[in-house]
């Protein structure tokens, strides 16, 4: 069974769940699809560490207090 889309925005927080930076977190920036449909975002940690992946990988989460 699919799980319901989620909407990942510019600026939301989220936890990566699959893939190869799976356990991370951070703000989702750079949103783009790639041609054969795939949606990739650069998702930026909170020391300023910044990686790619794909949307399917990640969960939108309430940002963490600090």
């Amino acid at each position: 069974m699919m799980e319901a889309a989620q909407t990942v925005t510019d600026g939301a927080w989220c936890k990566v769940t699959g893939g190869t930076h799976a356990g991370k977190s951070g703000s989702v920036t750079d949103i783009k699809t790639s041609k054969t449909g795939h949606v990739t975002i650069t998702v930026v940690q909170a020391d300023g560490v910044r990686f790619k992946t794909l949307a399917r990988n990640v969960v939108v989460q309430d940002r963490p207090s600090s």
